[in-house]
């Protein structure tokens, strides 16, 4: 569904994208006509009212909670199928590998059993391929729960280590650890000292999530693991645009944080996932992650939009920027299709998070909220 300059939707039902109609006038026919098979899915969803006025629940997002006009997904996500079983370690010719990382070269057990984990994509990492459990220990989030509920409730549980800036390396050691593994910004100052308690593994951060995976998989022992577990996940990825009919769709995705709005480009965890699911970006966030201001919101126009509260500061501050005059002016505002999605999700770095959001997306990308 491409954002037209000359047409834009407002306030338009579900069932006005069944079928062009006169009273909405040539450039309407046309702009629905160029909807394609966008519009062939949410005709399909709506068959059984004959695309009358009744809302299906296939295509219309209904929420129980609605932040300044911008329906939140997600709230009702299974994590009870999160984290797989575990996974059987790669082969090996004896009780140790050797794993090039981005700090170095580590020898780690070929089938760590005590782990712990320094950044949410170490995490993450873990539970891809089924061996949260052994974690003994990880470094807390901001917010009010100390890890990402997407990973589910038994994470929760783990022992905090100190913080993502400064891991406790005294807290560290006490629990024994025979592996702990990273990103690079939470140990690049203290490798050697990781490294004397425990063989570490760091993975680079800006190296992309599928990358960094692969690096965290490998220390511990699973890159037969990791290598299927993402196969899977590009196929749901290409399944899911193909559903979705993606290509039809301009998507834009904007977080706040305390003090600013900022566009998350193809750089970005949720761009890169978007890519792979095939849904488009509007042309101002086709480049890198880029900072807006509410003098010029046209920026983050789109078909549908995302947005991305940082902890309470952000939602303040995201909030009086949704219930702005300028904010309202745009189409997918006035359309009913803002949908708050969750920071950790969707601002996330893992495959885990990459497949949370693959849900919401199944749930949201051709759909309206309704209050």
């Amino acid at each position: 569904m491409p954002v037209s300059a000359l047409v834009r939707t407002r306030n338009r039902t579900a069932s006005d994208y069944c079928a062009a109609s006169p009273r909405y006038g040539t450039a309407w026919n046309r702009a629905v006509r160029h909807r394609g098979t966008a519009v062939a899915l949410l005709c399909a969803a709506l068959l059984v009212a004959g695309c009358s006025q009744k809302d299906d629940a296939s295509s219309i997002v209904r929420t129980t909670t609605n932040i300044a006009g911008a329906g939140v997904v997600g709230l009702d996500r299974d994590t009870s199928q999160a984290c797989p079983l575990p996974s059987v370690p790669d082969p090996s010719n004896g009780k140790t590998r050797t794993v090039t990382h981005a700090a170095g070269t580590s020898e780690v057990p070929a089938d760590p059993q005590r782990v712990v984990v320094l950044s949410t994509s170490a995490l993450d990492a873990t539970c891809a391929v089924g061996l949260w459990e052994r974690v003994v220990g990880a470094v807390p989030i901001d917010g009010p729960r100390p890890q990402p509920v997407y990973l589910g409730y038994g994470v929760l549980k783990i022992p905090a280590v100190g913080s993502a800036a400064q891991p406790d390396l005294g807290q560290i050691a006490a629990l024994h650890p025979d592996l702990i593994i990273g990103d690079t910004s939470a140990g690049a100052n203290g490798f050697t000292a990781l490294q004397a308690i425990a063989p570490t593994v760091l993975a680079d951060s800006a190296s992309g999530w599928q990358t960094e995976f692969t690096t965290l998989a490998a220390g511990l022992g699973r890159r037969g693991a990791a290598a299927t577990a993402l196969e899977n996940y590009r196929a749901e990825a290409r399944e899911t645009g193909n559903v979705l009919a993606a290509s039809q769709s301009q998507a834009s995705v904007v977080r706040f944080t305390a003090d600013q709005m900022q566009v998350q480009g193809s750089n970005s965890f949720a761009g890169q996932v978007l890519a792979d699911v095939g849904v488009q970006r509007p042309t101002a966030q086709r480049g890198t992650s880029f900072d807006v201001t509410d003098k010029d919101l046209i920026k983050v126009e789109g078909d549908i939009i995302y947005v991305i509260f940082a902890g309470e500061s952000g939602e303040r501050y995201g909030r009086t920027v949704l219930r702005g005059d300028a904010w309202k002016d745009l189409g997918a505002a006035a359309d009913k299709r803002v949908f708050a999605v969750d920071d950790t999700v969707w601002h996330g770095d893992g495959l885990t998070a990459a497949r949370a959001l693959l849900a919401d997306l199944r749930g949201s990308l051709n759909g309206f909220v309704t209050d």
